[in-house]
């Protein structure tokens, strides 16, 4: 099979964003990861909300050697904003993760930056639509960035040039089978 690549005339930076409360938004990210590395371009990733447990996709993406990394920066998910201490512990990580990610943007290495779980964080109050909109806007003219998380801000939706909803239709968790290895962690 013969190599070809399709040369656009005019390259561009994107903001993508994967949403919706169904299965896949960080798995369609990944993917995007994927077809980038086969292009040897530079990716950082950095994910806001997960970091509890161990998932498969960080050794995954650890494969695909120095041109991309990862940053785990959250706490975990969590439900309650009730607790203060746990509150502010979350949100003290999802600060840093934000600072990280301006200074990845600032650094001009990356042609992708992936903000995993980042519409998760500005919808549970742990940074303001205004810091994801700041990040967005000093973004490089060629850099791509993708935007994960269930219920991205319209602010978000409104700026992107691809918004992919994802929809449950029927999962199996509410079938009480337990996550499984390599496809739901």
């Amino acid at each position: 099979m013969k190599n070809r690549h399709i040369d656009t005339k005019e390259k561009t930076g994107l903001v993508l964003v994967f949403t919706g409360n169904g299965k896949g938004k960080t798995t369609a990210a990944l993917g995007t990861v994927l077809r980038a590395a086969g292009y040897d371009m530079k990716v950082c990733i950095i994910q806001f909300i997960k970091g509890d447990i161990y998932s498969g996709e960080i050794d995954g993406i650890k494969k695909l050697g120095e041109d991309v990394e990862i940053h785990v920066m959250g706490k975990g998910f969590f439900t309650n904003k009730d607790n203060p201490s746990v509150y502010n512990e979350h949100k003290e990580k999802a600060q840093e993760a934000i600072r990280l990610a301006k200074e990845k943007i600032l650094s001009g290495k990356f042609d992708i930056l992936v903000l995993d779980e980042i519409n998760n964080a500005v919808n549970l109050n742990l940074i303001d639509i205004s810091q994801v909109i700041e990040l967005i806007d000093i973004k490089p003219p060629l850099m791509h960035l993708i935007l994960t998380g269930r219920d991205a801000h319209a602010d978000i939706i409104k700026r992107a040039n691809i918004v992919t909803e994802m929809k449950e239709i029927k999962h199996s968790y509410h079938q009480d089978i337990e996550p499984q290895k390599g496809i739901d962690y």
